[in-house]
Parts: C-alpha cells; sequence; structure tokens
C-alpha cells in the first residue's frame, strides 16, 4: 500500500504541474479522484488490509486525497490567470480610436405629418380625440347617414370583422362617439389608422386620415373656408390657390372637394409636357368636407334647428406624398431605412 501510494503522490503532482489547460485538469481529476479513480480503487481496497492498519492506511489515503484536490484547484487558478493574462496582452484596446457610434433614429415621414397637421389645428383651438379601429355597423356607417345599399357598405371596400364589425373605414366614427358622449361647442381632430381594401401605387389596405369637426350655434360654410384655407397654406404653402367644388359625401350636405394648386408645377401648364402629378390641370385633389347633414345630428341627439357645424377628412399618407414629393405609397410601410434616413 505504501509503495502504491507514494508513486500515486509523485505521479500524479508532477502531472498537476505540468497540465496547462483546464480541461487536462479535469482529466487528471476524474483519473485520480473519480469514481473509478486510482485513488479511490486503493480506498476500497481497505478491507484487504489487516484490521490493525486500516486506520493509518486510510488517514495517509485521505490526506493525499486532499492534497491532490488543493493542488488541482491551485493550479487550475494559475491557468486561468494565465489564459487572463494571454487575452490581456493578445486584445489590447486602442482607446485612440474611434468608437461604434449607435445610428440614430429617424421619424417617420408619415408621423412627422401627422405631428404637423395636428400642431397647425391646435393653433386653431382644435383638441384631439381618438377611437376604436374595430367599429360597429352604427357608428362606422348608420349614424354617418350611410344607408344599407350605399356602396361603401360594399365587400370591396370594407374588412368585415366577426358580429356585424368592421375595421373602420374613415375616422368619422369618433365624430359620433364624440357628439354622443359631449355638447356643443367642440373642436376636435381625430388623426388614426383606417382600413380598405385596396392595394396599389397609390391606394394601401391601412393608411391614415385625420378627421376633423366643429359644431357650435352659428357655425357657417365660410368657417370651414376659412379654418381649411388657412390649413392648407400652412402645410404646403403661404402662396397656394385653394378652391372649393361641390360634391357628395353622406353625411355633410352641402359638400366640397377641396383642391390645391399642384404643388409640382405651381398651377402653370408646361408648353413642353403636361405635369406628370396634376396631368397639365394646374390642382390637386387633397381632402373632402361640407356642414354636418341634419340627420346626422338627430342620431347624436342635437337639435339641427339650434346647431350646426362642419366636418372635414383628408388621407395623411396623400398630404405626405404631395409634400415630400413620393410617387409609391408603398414606401411608406417597406421599412426600407434609404428610404426613411431622408427624414427628419
Amino acid at each position: 500500500m505504501g509503495d502504491s501510494l507514494e508513486s500515486l503522490r509523485a505521479e500524479t503532482l508532477a502531472r498537476i504541474e505540468n497540465s496547462t489547460s483546464e480541461t487536462d485538469l479535469e482529466h487528471l481529476r476524474v483519473e485520480a479522484l473519480g469514481r473509478r479513480g486510482r485513488l479511490t480503487t486503493l480506498l476500497r481496497g481497505l478491507k484487504e488490509i489487516p484490521a490493525q492498519d486500516r486506520p493509518r492506511a486510510g488517514e495517509q489515503l485521505n490526506q493525499l486525497r486532499q492534497l491532490l484536490e488543493e493542488r488541482i484547484e491551485a493550479r487550475l487558478r494559475e491557468i486561468k490567470a494565465q489564459t487572463k493574462e494571454k487575452a490581456l496582452r493578445e486584445q489590447t484596446l486602442d482607446i485612440t480610436l474611434p468608437g461604434n457610434r449607435w445610428e440614430r433614429g429617424r421619424t417617420h415621414p408619415l408621423t412627422l405629418v401627422i405631428d404637423e397637421i395636428v400642431e397647425i389645428f391646435r393653433g386653431m383651438g382644435f383638441e384631439i380625440a381618438r377611437g376604436p379601429d374595430i367599429e360597429d355597423d352604427y357608428h362606422n356607417f348608420e349614424a354617418l347617414n350611410i344607408p344599407k345599399d350605399h356602396p361603401a357598405r360594399d365587400m370591396q371596400d370594407t374588412f368585415f370583422v366577426a358580429d356585424g364589425r368592421v375595421l373602420r373605414t374613415h375616422t368619422s366614427p369618433v365624430q359620433i362617439r364624440t357628439m354622443e358622449a359631449r355638447r356643443p361647442p367642440l373642436q376636435v381632430i381625430v388623426p388614426g389608422a383606417v382600413y380598405r381594401h385596396d392595394d396599389d401605387a397609390t391606394h394601401s389596405p391601412m393608411f391614415h386620415q385625420v378627421e376633423g369637426f366643429m359644431v357650435d350655434s352659428t357655425i357657417a360654410f365660410s368657417d370651414l373656408k376659412g379654418v381649411l384655407t388657412h390649413f392648407l397654406r400652412q402645410i404646403f404653402s403661404e402662396e397656394a390657390g385653394v378652391r372649393f367644388r361641390p360634391s357628395f359625401f353622406p353625411f355633410t350636405e352641402p359638400s366640397a372637394e377641396i383642391d390645391i394648386q399642384c404643388v409640382i408645377c405651381g398651377g402653370g401648364n408646361s408648353s413642353n409636357a403636361p405635369c406628370r402629378v396634376c396631368k397639365g390641370s394646374g390642382w390637386l385633389e387633397i381632402l373632402g368636407a361640407g356642414m354636418i347633414d341634419p340627420q346626422v345630428f338627430k342620431f347624436v341627439g342635437y337639435d339641427p334647428e339650434q346647431v350646426s357645424g362642419f366636418a372635414f377628412g383628408m388621407g395623411v399618407e396623400r398630404i405626405a406624398m404631395l409634400k415630400y414629393q413620393i410617387d409609391d405609397i408603398r414606401l411608406f410601410f417597406q421599412n426600407d431605412l434609404r428610404f426613411l434616413r431622408q427624414f427628419s
């Protein structure tokens, strides 16, 4: 036993000192101290030696186990320290080199336009309202004087959801909800996403609108013209020409389409070729508006003999495309950083 113990001690200590990696040390630990290791085998053989010699032999074996464990742990710390020192020598950091800069984000062009629209109307005393994207049939259609057989209810225009609900096709339902909850006077705009079954270079199945309305006892069409003319000249140009054309919407009467002078050609016809944006007309349709139909007031419990008001709606993408001269609406939704970096 004595010779075997001394041989194991000398050999194992030498191998510990010569180990150069954590893997080598782990293999050596298992070989010497593991369940089937050489020292463990000697401990199991204690029963084969005379009883009077077992205490002394057991003490020697335990002392050797403790020594080997301590030396393995000490050598492991040395190897880790050497590895760290080597890494620090080989992977030096040159603090004079420029750092890795995080690129600053950009505000999305649609957000820029929505924020600008909101600020212009806030300057005229309008407040902001919000509403649900999933609407019931009553608020999206009926209360806006859109009967059951109106073309706007066609499946090709509207995304229908279960239980008679739809993805709202315009932000106008918030007008109804606001008037149901409050009494005049009201000056409100409603920015938000809307949904229609359409998709091409100038239409998207999800896009953004800003609805606006004003209700009081003495609101006239002249108020509508003044508010929208001021807005359009703020968002585009102080010199922009603005015109109102008769139109039809189920929830306003009378109704109008509002045009601005072409932002590309300035309303002037080229002698060489017509403007690609206004097709030579010199005008661009920008939004729809009108005086709120008395029938709509009846739906929300207002007396149309006592109150009057106007409403308007505009497509944010339409304004952004004209403002930034973008010819494909899909660019807004592709998250192409080359496109988005152009806006700030």
